[in-house]
């Protein structure tokens, strides 16, 4: 069995409509379209045929990628979430110490990340330099521009 993920009762049912939308409607739509292409005749040389095997190579593999997760996934107790110091679940405010720029993100577990709602993974550099630290605590993170020092302002559930 793979790592276990944890995630919010919302984030496992993303999960779960995601792997429903595409077992009930990408699965079959893939099978009538290699139907098709057979009924065309000739399958040696039919580039439409060709193409919907590769489609259903990939969805498969979506497929099982994604139930695995669901099956190594556990629901995180959002009750139990403090704020004490950073941890998965919380919304960190930081404030950038050169350009006094200030963000706030909640970190989350890699299968709800979502950056243009400010949630990052708790994969990302940002979030694993954040981890258990504390309110006012100055952390040095390494950014794709370089490492960059961040106050953390907030924290909030």
């Amino acid at each position: 069995m793979g790592k276990v993920t944890y995630v919010t009762e919302e984030g496992l049912r993303n999960m779960k409509e995601e792997l429903d939308r595409l077992t009930k409607i990408e699965r079959p739509a893939i099978s009538k379209a290699i139907g098709e292409a057979i009924e065309k005749g000739d399958i040696s040389e039919n580039a439409e045929y060709d193409a919907a095997k590769d489609a259903q190579g990939m969805l498969e593999a979506k497929i099982a990628i994604l139930s695995a997760k669901i099956a190594s996934t556990r629901i995180i107790d959002e009750s139990k979430i403090d704020t004490s110091s950073v941890q998965m679940m919380n919304k960190v405010t930081i404030r950038n110490k050169v350009n006094n720029a200030t963000m706030q993100y909640t970190i989350v577990s890699e299968p709800e990340a979502n950056l243009k709602l400010g949630k990052i993974s708790i994969q990302t550099p940002i979030a694993k330099g954040l981890l258990g630290k504390k309110l006012g605590d100055v952390v040095e993170i390494q950014v794709p521009s370089g490492k960059v020092e961040f106050e953390i302002v907030d924290i909030a559930i």
